[in-house]
């Protein structure tokens, strides 16, 4: 038997383990199934060169619960160790000292990860163990079995054992502050999160299934009547993982049903099935696979992130993927899995990583030219889809300039009427028609179809186009299109008059002569609030509504850039709603309000027409609501 001390400078590492890392003592589990997988797949390639001569055979992982002695196994049949690779590897600790292990764990940030970082992976099992043994024979001939016996300080034992079969056992001496983990749930939880789709079976109890090869018969008695005899059952191995997951083959090999039986099994909880997915595969100038899916969305900004899950050779690191996925793609699902992102790294090395941002680049890239395809082989099909993605692709044209400029292909500008345009189609439609006196053409929207509907008829009267453009961050969108193309500007419906939207200078005469103008401005702003309403006269058709409630592009956009997060200027966000009221000179029921000479009509007249131009927008509401319904029963009376 060997006696000796860990080669570490450190007085007592198993402390510093504890505390330092304490808040990450479930990742133990992954750390130490990890080197399994790493030892069982090392002998697999060695025995595919020729440089070692075991069968290779069928090998697993196997996890054990011992509740009663208080113990967790992690057992492989994978590599082994001799004597002197144990005295190499486990007892050689890669520190000079405790003040550089403090240094560099402060460098790497609270949440780094250190363990793996820093070779640290098998020494994690103390922070959940007492005592820690490691029974292993090398695949080597000759060699004989060892086991390693540590309790928390610095020294160790190592000596022979009977062990005939290769391969290692870690047996953990669970402590009294960590008995969770010889619970059978909890173990399983943490196999289901971490190596759900690690490449080697792990095995962790067994289960009953039915009997492949017994039939069960179907026998009639004598009166005719069938029975069936009970179907045999046996007992399997539970392999609680998938290790051939749908990322990790070639797209030729998959057909539609994988695809979204592979999503089934990312995300059982989720009962809608996605609108189509994206296959990564590249392996230069770095290594990634992956499936993205595009769920259904709703126009809601406040979307679940996390739920594209990061793997390093299948196994899995988090589910915190910004900064490796560009953000606006964080709302999709799926995973990404690559060698080149470290196990354990912090988010400002993930920001300086040159690979990481290759990768976000190539994601990016990839994205928009599956999307343009889609676009291409069916746009019915991506027509019907629009509403369930825009969000996503609005925002990647935000935020990604390169994205920005391949969107041009398949990015779709909706018309209230349910037709889809592209931008290059939308520009050819309406650049005749919709151009002003300033040569700039004007693109109207309406964000609201019910609430901004006479307006919206009023436009289509005049044989103007109105889109239909209702997500949440589709202020920010316009504001960057009017920067981005030539000559361009975007107003809402219900901004102005539908004349003054697309001023062509054609103006029209008021019947009103100067002084009546003057007499009606004096008696409209006695009677209409200047807090919420600046009064504007113009002269429009005479079936044209007398009033007509509108509010500046500008004012409006900037007020809800500011609310959904950037853009507002100035405080706009605080100030009060402001609204244009425009009174049609040449109506009627305008010239009926200038000629009455009875005060109480006039101001009831003024009310009325009023709250019928709030009402077409919305704005009357509770008690004023309540008065105008009651006004409107008196004058029908």
């Amino acid at each position: 038997m060997t006696k000796g001390n860990i080669n570490v400078s450190v007085e007592n590492i198993f402390p510093l383990i504890k505390k330092f890392l304490y808040s990450d003592h479930e990742i133990f589990l992954r750390e130490l199934i990890s080197n399994a997988t790493d030892a069982t797949l090392k002998l697999k390639h060695l025995a595919n060169i020729g440089e070692a001569t075991v069968e290779y055979g069928n090998p697993k992982i196997e996890v054990r619960i011992d509740k009663e002695g208080k113990k967790l196994h992690i057992i492989d049949q994978g590599i082994g160790m001799t004597a002197e690779e144990v005295e190499k590897y486990i007892n050689q600790i890669a520190f000079s000292g405790a003040e550089e292990f403090l240094d560099k764990y402060k460098e790497a940030g609270k949440d780094a990860g250190i363990i793996g970082h820093f070779g640290l992976g098998f020494y994690s099992a103390f922070m959940v163990a007492e005592k820690v043994e490691l029974i292993t024979k090398s695949y080597k001939e000759g060699t004989e079995g060892v086991i390693w016996t540590c309790d928390g300080s610095p020294e160790f034992t190592l000596e022979p054992v009977d062990k005939t079969e290769r391969g290692t056992e870690i047996i953990l001496h669970i402590a009294e502050d960590s008995t969770e983990f010889l619970e059978e749930s909890k173990i399983r939880e943490l196999l289901t999160k971490y190596n759900k789709f690690m490449p080697i079976p792990i095995k962790f109890g067994t289960k009953e299934v039915n009997d492949p090869d017994h039939k069960p018969e179907t026998k009639k008695d004598k009166d005719g009547k069938e029975t069936t005899e009970p179907q045999k059952k046996t007992t399997v191995d539970n392999i609680i993982n998938n290790p051939n997951p749908a990322w990790t083959k070639l797209p030729a090999d998959l057909e539609d049903k994988d695809y979204k039986s592979f999503y089934r099994e990312l995300y059982p909880m989720q009962f809608e099935e996605p609108l189509f997915h994206i296959h990564l595969n590249v392996d230069y100038p770095f290594n990634l696979t992956g499936i993205l899916y595009f769920p259904k969305m709703t126009g809601e900004l406040n979307i679940q992130k996390d739920k594209i899950q990061l793997y390093q050779n299948q196994v899995f690191v988090t589910d915190n993927v910004e900064g490796i996925v560009p953000e606006f793609l964080t709302m999709l699902r799926g995973v990404i899995d690559s060698p080149d992102i470290p196990l354990n790294v912090s988010r400002s090395y993930l920001q300086a990583d040159g690979n990481v941002k290759k990768i976000a680049s190539y994601i990016t890239r990839k994205v928009a030219d599956k999307l343009k395809s889609l676009f291409n082989e069916n746009r019915e099909d991506f027509e019907k889809k629009w509403n369930d993605i825009k969000i996503v692709i609005e925002y990647g044209m935000l935020s990604e300039d390169k994205f920005f400029d391949k969107a041009d292909a398949f990015a779709l500008y909706p018309t209230v009427d349910g037709k889809y345009y592209t931008y290059q189609e939308l520009f050819d439609k309406i650049k005749d028609n919709q151009t002003d006196k300033d040569g700039k053409l004007v693109i109207l929207y309406a964000s609201n179809e019910d609430a901004q509907h006479s307006y919206t008829e009023a436009a289509q009267a005049k044989g103007y186009e109105v889109l239909l453009l209702d997500s949440p961050i589709i202020s920010h969108l316009m504001q960057k299109l009017e920067s981005t193309k030539e000559n361009i500007t975007f107003a809402r419906v219900d901004a102005d008059h539908v004349d003054n939207l697309i001023n062509k200078d054609d103006t029209k005469i008021s019947k009103l002569t100067d002084e009546q103008q003057t007499e009606l401005e004096t008696i409209l702003k006695e009677a209409i609030p200047s807090e919420k309403f600046m009064v504007q006269l113009e002269a429009m058709d005479s079936d044209a509504s007398p009033f007509i409630i509108t509010q500046p592009e500008f004012m409006r956009r900037m007020k809800e850039m500011q609310a959904t997060g950037g853009g507002g200027m100035f405080g706009m966000g605080n100030m009060p709603e402001m609204y244009n009221l425009v009174v049609n000179t040449n109506s009627d029921l305008v010239g009926e309000i200038l000629s009455t000479k009875t005060k109480k009509k006039q101001e009831r007249l003024i009310s009325q027409s009023l709250d019928l131009a709030r009402l077409s927008q919305g704005l009357l509401k509770g008690k004023e609501l309540s008065d105008f319904i009651k006004r409107s029963y008196d004058m029908i009376k």
